[in-house]
């Protein structure tokens, strides 16, 4: 009996795998359907994504304040020999110390000596780490909340026309911003920033603007403080755009210099309005590109920045839901 069977079974070996095949179709079919019902989910994959996804992580951020704000007024106007305006917005009484020609290799050891050794939470402080790296130095008393104009300038006497062509052993200034009254430093995290500003001279004439700020921090640690980039409107005029000329010469001078143009790219007039759906307002800041331009209901659903096409690795939100719903009150 065994031996028909088997014969049987040898004969009709086709069929028996084909009704095997489909018997666990129908098993797994059953058994899906059962698991998720109609809804079974589907993954579309576009061509330029790499083979596995990975996950986009959303970074848990602490709101602190910052005391200290510094800009330059009229940055066409400014240069080595007529010296340089910068308007500070300070929360707090505060001082302005600005170190002109100051070593480039002094002050990054300075920002490390923040870090492993001492606070720098004073001028006095700065300069002791700097071992006066510097060509000059001025110092003024900013009180709270005047936003003033202050004029910085080297002494005639010096005869200073340029520092060097490129790459440079000195910045032009370097600008650092303390809290004025010891009880003060208590109260913020931030206790001091560090602006570091290029000016043009007769070497090199790439247009006068912060380079870098750094944020130093109570703890011991100090942070880049990088521009977020949004989708500009077009209303702006003609005039204070620059022309193509004056965008390529800056271009290739900073080529030469080793800073790309997103790092130093000025600020414009940013739109509010999600680029995806045109409805929501922007609230995420993707990471590594620092692109602002998707709202709370769009962010989930992209890996790839729509702005600029690269990898997002991580993502923050710049308000939280119940920061947004106490907007929304106040505008009605």
């Amino acid at each position: 009996m065994a031996a028909v069977f088997l014969v049987t079974l040898y004969e009709y070996s086709p069929l028996f795998y084909i009704a095997v095949v489909f018997t666990c179709f129908i098993v797994t079919t059953g058994l899906v359907l059962g698991w998720f019902g109609w809804d079974v989910p589907v993954i579309l994959r576009n061509s330029e994504e790499t083979q596995f996804n990975t996950r986009v992580f959303k970074k848990q951020m602490r709101q602190v304040k910052n005391p200290f704000g510094l800009e330059i007024t009229n940055p066409s106007t400014a240069s080595i020999t007529t010296g340089i305006t910068l308007k500070t917005d300070c929360l707090e009484d505060s001082r302005l110390t600005c170190y002109w020609g100051c070593s480039v290799q002094k002050l990054y050891e300075a920002l490390q000596k923040h870090v492993y050794c001492f606070r720098i939470s004073t001028p006095q402080a700065l300069e002791d780490a700097l071992y006066s790296e510097y060509l000059y130095q001025e110092q003024y008393f900013i009180k709270k909340d005047s936003k003033e104009e202050i004029y910085c300038q080297l002494p005639r006497d010096n005869k200073i026309e340029d520092f060097g062509s490129v790459p440079r052993s000195r910045y032009p200034l370097v600008a650092l911003l303390t809290l004025a009254h010891e009880d003060d430093r208590e109260i913020y995290d931030i206790i001091s920033m560090v602006s570091v500003i290029h000016i043009p001279d007769k070497t090199y004439k790439l247009s006068c603007r912060i380079l870098y700020q750094y944020l130093l921090l109570a703890q011991g640690q100090f942070h880049d403080l990088k521009q977020l980039f949004m989708s500009a409107n077009n209303n702006s005029t003609p005039s204070s755009n620059p022309s193509a000329e004056e965008k390529n010469a800056d271009r290739s001078l900073l080529e030469k210099a080793g800073l790309s143009e997103s790092e130093v790219e000025l600020s414009e007039e940013n739109s509010k309005d999600c680029v995806v759906c045109q409805n929501g307002s922007v609230n995420w800041v993707l990471l590594p590109c620092r692109h602002t331009c998707l709202c709370d209901g769009c962010v989930k659903y992209f890996q790839q920045c729509p702005m600029c096409r690269q990898f997002v690795q991580e993502s923050f939100a710049l308000c939280s839901q119940k920061d947004q719903d106490k907007d929304k009150l106040k505008t009605l």
